[in-house]
Order: structure tokens, then C-alpha cells, then sequence
């Protein structure tokens, strides 16, 4: 039997390359085979850091007599969600139209069309709890395809039809305004856990986008800006103390088991970790809360050192389980810590000491008697326990280096990239840490050379600097242009700039409905005729990342605030066409696009910081321009005559001048533009939409960050 997945470039597809099974990759062939065997094709959907993908493959995909029936009965397909996510929602939606829930591992039977005519997700070897073991399904799928053919094709084509229906038209109405927005922010209110922060029961996810809807609201809308400002900042300090931050090392499990935040599912995406390092940045930017810089620069840290590729990108995800000796995975055994062990690392006194820090008892919280690590008092607030966590901290790093270490998926999407790209840039500048900067620019540099094909369109994975085959879907085109627009921020450099106008140059042409209304996930000329028949998918809503939708909207109007593109424009309030009927009725699951919305209803602000890049004056201004609060507010860096000069510029740069012979800012919106400010207290004031003193009155607020600006990375 072939090995039809070594040649790869999904981790996930290569965890299964072995398996008795005759898997194959997702494509024509696949479909072609099916036909000509005249069987169903048998669709496994997951990904690399799912522990119940592991579960099904160790108990069925591994096992010689289920692998037997899938490979007599079933032209076998292996798709990792992760790499084809227009895959991964086209079936996933058929899975909870037909059982009203959805989940991975996904397990789809399909006619050779494409068309699905039964769906599940994980099944067992053997019946539980009346879910009937994977052999069984296979059983009655196999007699229901050769006895009843007319039946099953009848409902594949009803399920098609249905799906392709839904999806069939792009979302309308208008974009969420200030009353709207405020609507929604006391409807999140009012779905707050106000006994552990965040919103609604177990499990519990980090709401990251949510929070940046409450921070740009916040700045904003003076009758609702404490609620927003607070109930922000509740959620944010939770999670920063909880057991799904890794206390010893930094960065943020995918979600929490409970709603206390105790136990996390402890898989780390590199997605989680990108939006949170931003939001948790732009908290302390709005107040001064020095936790949300420490949390920013710690998961920044964490990003870069665990999930950083020799190429310059950044890996997937780190797995949930610890490879244990038998071949099998261990939930949690990487992290998870007992009183005893704690003893041993630090010694008597002060493993006791760290215990009572941590929330570490005999009993446990775990399994086993283990423990989370989650902090049930601030270290930080004394400098002698600051200085006792850290040295605790550091050996306990050093003994958790020692044990077996979870997996990792070393892909690198698109899409995670840019979110990642946008974090380190902010970061790097707003905390002074130019090595942050570099990082962000090494992986800017990956997406824009290697993650194109030949026609200079985007592609969707890379694995050691090779690119794979998939298109870039919208996610990744929004989220890649908005991170070289932050990048474009923090440095100044014209080329990042250019690079994600041509791939909003793309969103418009490839991804564009042809009435104008909105944006579709895939290209036009990047659709398989399997998934054609389901319909082109346009989901608006927000899900563990921003929809393709919204993440397309936030860089289209960034580019149209330095451009003045009203095409630009444009089209991104089309692709926030749905946000005035989510910000009422699901804000929770749209708030990347209500944050995008919060932008343009504030304009969004525009700053031009021009001046000679050596000179102090310059880096106080552009730092300054960087810290303000406005919702959606656009920087650019640039010396006189930058926007006509070699390279080019942006036109936002154009005839703006020193003054006086002094570095200036020019503070505008839509082009129109304030008399320039040569002082950065000045502009301060102009670039903090409460005004400074009302957003950090009575926070542990630093000075401005041009206190230190001759350090900044420009």
C-alpha cells in the first residue's frame, strides 16, 4: 500500500502517514478514485494539537482490522483543518446541520461529488453511552450505499442543496454606529461571569477580540467608557492569574475546562497567543495596568522561544499532550505540578512558599493529585516577593525544560503569521524591545517571499521554508495585510506598506461579491468543484480567530486612512455590512468586527510623523503617535519627502514637511488635518481620544513612552 501523506507538508497528515490505513490527500484524485471505485469517500478532518484526534487514531486509524473495512469500503481522505479551513467549514457545517453539534476529530461520508450524506465527529472502538462504535457506522454506511443508493444520494443532494442555500449570500445591513456599539458592550456586560471574569460557563475561552472591542470603546464613548474600561480589564487580570496562563513560562492555552480558569485544555496556538499579546499591550497602553505589559512581553517571549521557526516564522500550535513511553500522549503531564515536586525543585521553605503561591495542595486540581500553576496573589506587588517569584520562577523554568516536551506542529499558516507580525511589532515598540521588532520583520519578510506562488497570489501554509499548495483564504490576506501595516507603523519601511496593498489589491479582485456587497472566504479562482457545491462560504462571525471577513475589514480601512482610498473605504464598510445586527444580538462573537467597527466610527484617526529617522526629536513623536488610544488609529513614519522619494511612500506622507526645522506630526482624519505639533506632549493629548488625563487617571501609569525614546526601534 502506498504512503500517500510523506510527502506532506501538514504535520497532522505526517502523524498518520504510517497508519494501516490508505489515506490521501484532499484533491481531484481523491474524487477520481471514488468514482471509479464506485464507493463513498470517507473525510477525517483534525489537527495536530487535538487530543481526541490522537484518541480516534490510536484506537481506530492505528488498528489493522478498522483500517481493513475503511480501506475495502471508503476511498480514505486525511485533511488537516488547519491548512484547508474552506474545507474544514464547508463540512463542519453539514456536521452540525445534521447532528446540532460539531467538534474534531470530524468524520463525513461523502458521494463522489462531494456531496455529504452522513456526519459525526470522534467515535469510539466500541459503543458508549449510545454512541455506536466507528466499525458499526462503518458497517451501516457500507449497506446503506450498496442497498439504498437512491436514498443516500437523494440526501446528499438535500443536505447540498440546503448548505449551498445558506451560504449562498453575503451578509447585509448596515455597520454597527456608537449605539450599536455601546448596545453591545452592556449586553457583554450583562453576560460577564462576575465571579471568575470572562463570559458564560464552562468551557471557557479567552475572549481576546472581545476585549479589543472593549478597549478601543473604552477610549471613546464617555457614558459607557468605565464599563467597558472595567469589565475589560476583570476578564484580562483573571485569565493573567489563572492555570491557563503558563505562570512558569508564559503564553496562553487554547481554553479552560472550567469557568474558574483553573484547568486548561493545554494546547498553545500561536493564534491565542498572537491576539492576546496585543490586547493585554493595549491594556496597559489605555491604563497604565502593568500587568497587561508584563503579560504582553512574557507570551511575546514565549511565542518567539517556543514556537519560532529557523526560517523566521512561527510554528502552529504546541500539541496538548506529552508523548508518554508506551506511544501514547499524557494530558497536561508537562505542566501540571504536585507539593512534593515543588519541594524538590525549590527545597523545603521555598517549594511551601511557592505551593501557597500557586494553589498547589495535596488534593490537587488536576488529575492524580497534580496541580495548575495559577497565582493567588500578586508577587509583584512587593519587591522582595517579586524578586523571590523570579528566582523561583527561573528554577522551576529550568526543571520543566527537563521533562518530555508536547509536540509541536511546525507549519506555518498565513493568516497566524500576520497576527503574530502585528503583536511583536506593537509590542516590540511600545515596550522597547527592538528584538521583538526584528522578529516581527524576519517573519514579514517569510510572508511576503516564500508564501506566494507563481502568480504572486498568497498561499495559505509553508513547512521549512517551502511553500504548500493551498490558496490563501481571506483570513490569511487580511490578517497578512494587517500585520504589515502594523510593521509598516513601528518602522516606517515603505515596502511593507506596498506589500499589503497587493494583497488588498487581491481582496478586492479575487475575494469580492460581484454586486459589491461584501467579501466571499475563498478567492473566486480558488474553489474546488467538491466544495463548489456546497457554496462559496461568508461567515462574518468571529470565531478562535477574526472572521475572514473582519480581519479583511480592519486592514482595508487602515490602507484607505493612508491612502485616502474611498474604494478602500468601501469595501470595508461592505464586509462590516453584519456588524449592526450582530453588536444586538451575538457580540460575543463578533468582536474583532465591532473593534474594526469602533475604528471607523472613529474615523480612524491619522498621524504622519515626519522628521529625519536619527533624530531624538523624530522617535518621540513617532513613540508617542504609537501609544495613542483612538480606536483604529494609522501611523506613518517617514522623512520629508518620503512619499515621493526612492521606494515610494504613502500618500498620507505627502506634502507633509518639518516645521521650522523641527521633526512634526501631522494629526488628521480623512486626510484633513489639525495644525502640526512639534512637541509630544502635544500630541499625546491629540492621539488619546478621552484625553490622557481622563484614560490613565488613577492607574500605575508610567510617563508617556518618550521618556526613552532614543531607544526605540525605528
Amino acid at each position: 500500500m502506498a504512503n500517500r501523506l510523506a510527502a506532506a507538508t501538514s504535520p497532522y497528515l505526517l502523524q498518520h502517514a504510517e497508519n494501516p490505513v490508505d489515506w490521501r490527500e484532499w484533491g481531484e484524485e481523491a474524487f477520481a478514485e471514488a468514482r471509479r471505485r464506485d464507493v463513498p469517500v470517507l473525510l477525517s478532518v483534525g489537527y495536530a494539537a487535538c487530543h481526541w484526534c490522537h484518541v480516534m487514531a490510536h484506537e481506530s486509524f492505528e488498528d489493522p482490522a478498522t483500517a481493513a473495512e475503511m480501506n475495502a469500503g471508503f476511498v480514505s481522505v486525511k485533511v488537516d483543518r488547519e491548512e484547508r479551513p474552506d474545507v474544514d467549514a464547508a463540512y463542519m457545517a453539514a456536521v452540525t446541520a445534521l447532528t446540532g453539534q460539531g467538534g474534531w476529530p470530524m468524520t463525513v461520508f461523502l458521494a463522489p461529488d462531494g456531496r455529504p450524506f452522513h456526519a459525526g465527529t470522534y467515535y469510539p472502538p466500541v459503543p458508549v453511552q449510545g454512541m455506536p462504535a466507528f466499525r458499526q457506522v462503518l458497517a451501516a454506511v457500507t449497506r446503506a450505499w450498496t442497498s439504498q443508493r437512491d436514498d443516500v444520494e437523494d440526501a446528499g443532494r438535500r443536505i447540498a442543496a440546503a448548505l449551498s442555500e445558506r451560504s449562498g449570500g453575503l451578509p447585509r445591513g448596515a455597520v454597527a454606529g456608537p449605539d450599536e456599539l455601546s448596545a453591545a458592550v452592556r449586553q457583554l456586560a450583562e453576560e460577564e461571569d462576575t465571579t471568575s471574569g470572562g463570559f458564560g460557563g464552562a468551557p471557557k475561552f479567552p475572549p481576546s477580540m472581545v476585549g479589543e472591542l472593549l478597549l478601543r470603546h473604552a477610549a471613546t464613548d464617555a457614558a459607557t467608557a468605565p464599563l467597558a474600561r472595567d469589565l475589560a480589564g476583570r476578564t484580562l487580570a483573571a485569565m493573567a492569574r489563572s492555570g491557563m496562563y503558563d505562570q512558569v513560562a508564559g503564553g496562553f492555552a487554547r481554553y479552560a475546562v472550567d469557568a474558574g480558569w483553573v484547568v486548561p485544555h493545554f494546547e498553545k496556538m500561536l493564534y491565542d497567543n498572537a491576539l492576546l499579546a496585543r490586547v493585554y499591550l493595549h491594556w496597559w497602553r489605555l491604563t497604565g495596568e502593568p500587568t497587561g505589559r508584563r503579560v504582553a512581553e512574557e507570551t511575546c517571549d514565549w511565542l518567539v522561544a517556543a514556537l519560532g521557526t529557523a526560517e523566521g516564522g512561527f510554528a502552529s500550535s504546541l500539541d496538548a499532550d506529552t508523548p508518554a513511553p508506551d506511544g501514547h500522549g499524557v494530558e497536561g503531564a508537562t505542566y501540571v505540578w504536585t507539593p512534593e515536586q515543588l519541594r524538590e525543585v525549590l527545597g523545603e521553605e521555598e517549594g511551601r512558599w511557592a505551593a501557597g503561591l500557586l494553589g498547589v495542595g495535596e488534593e490537587g486540581t488536576f488529575e492524580h493529585g497534580a496541580s495548575t500553576l495559577q497565582l493567588l496573589e500578586d508577587p509583584w506587588a512587593q519587591p522582595a516577593t517579586a524578586v523571590r517569584w523570579a528566582a523561583a520562577r527561573e528554577r522551576l523554568r529550568a526543571a520543566r525544560a527537563r521533562r518530555p516536551q508536547p509536540g509541536r506542529d511546525d507549519k506555518v499558516v498565513a493568516a497566524w503569521n500576520g497576527l503574530a507580525v502585528a503583536a511583536l511589532a506593537e509590542v516590540g515598540a511600545l515596550c522597547e524591545r527592538p528584538d521583538l521588532v526584528r522578529a516581527a520583520r524576519r517573519c514579514a519578510e517569510l510572508l511576503v517571499t516564500v508564501h506566494r506562488d507563481a502568480a504572486g497570489h498568497l498561499l495559505r501554509v509553508s513547512r521549512d521554508g517551502v511553500a504548500g499548495t493551498p490558496a490563501g483564504t481571506l483570513e490569511d490576506h487580511g490578517n497578512v495585510a494587517e500585520g504589515l501595516l502594523a510593521l509598516h507603523a513601528v518602522t516606517g519601511g515603505a515596502r511593507w506598506a506596498a506589500a499589503a496593498g497587493e494583497v488588498l489589491e487581491d481582496v478586492l479582485t479575487r475575494f469580492g461579491a460581484e454586486d459589491g456587497a461584501g467579501l466571499h472566504d475563498t478567492a473566486s479562482d480558488a474553489v474546488d468543484a467538491q466544495l463548489a457545491v456546497l457554496g462559496r462560504p461568508a461567515d462574518p462571525t468571529d470565531g478562535a480567530t477574526p472572521s475572514g471577513a473582519s480581519a479583511a475589514a480592519g486592514a482595508l480601512l487602515t490602507w484607505a486612512a493612508l491612502t485616502g482610498s474611498t474604494r478602500h473605504r468601501a469595501a470595508a464598510e461592505a464586509a462590516l455590512g453584519s456588524t449592526g445586527a450582530l453588536a444586538g444580538a451575538a457580540p460575543r462573537f463578533a468582536g474583532w468586527g465591532l473593534a474594526v467597527a469602533q475604528a471607523a466610527a472613529a474615523g480612524p484617526v491619522e498621524v504622519a510623523v515626519v522628521g529625519p529617522a536619527d533624530d531624538p526629536a523624530t522617535r518621540a513623536l513617532h513613540l508617542t503617535a504609537l501609544a495613542g488610544t483612538s480606536p483604529g488609529l494609522v501611523v506613518a513614519l517617514g522623512e520629508p519627502g518620503a512619499a515621493t522619494g526612492p521606494g515610494g511612500g504613502v500618500p498620507l506622507l505627502a506634502e507633509r514637511g518639518l516645521v521650522g526645522g523641527r521633526p512634526a506630526a501631522y494629526v488628521c482624519r480623512g486626510f484633513v488635518c489639525e495644525v502640526p505639533v512639534t512637541a509630544a506632549p502635544a500630541l499625546a493629548a491629540a492621539v488619546a481620544a478621552g484625553g490622557p488625563a481622563e484614560t490613565r487617571a488613577g492607574s500605575q501609569a508610567e510617563e508617556p513612552p518618550e521618556r526613552a525614546a532614543s531607544d526605540t526601534p525605528v
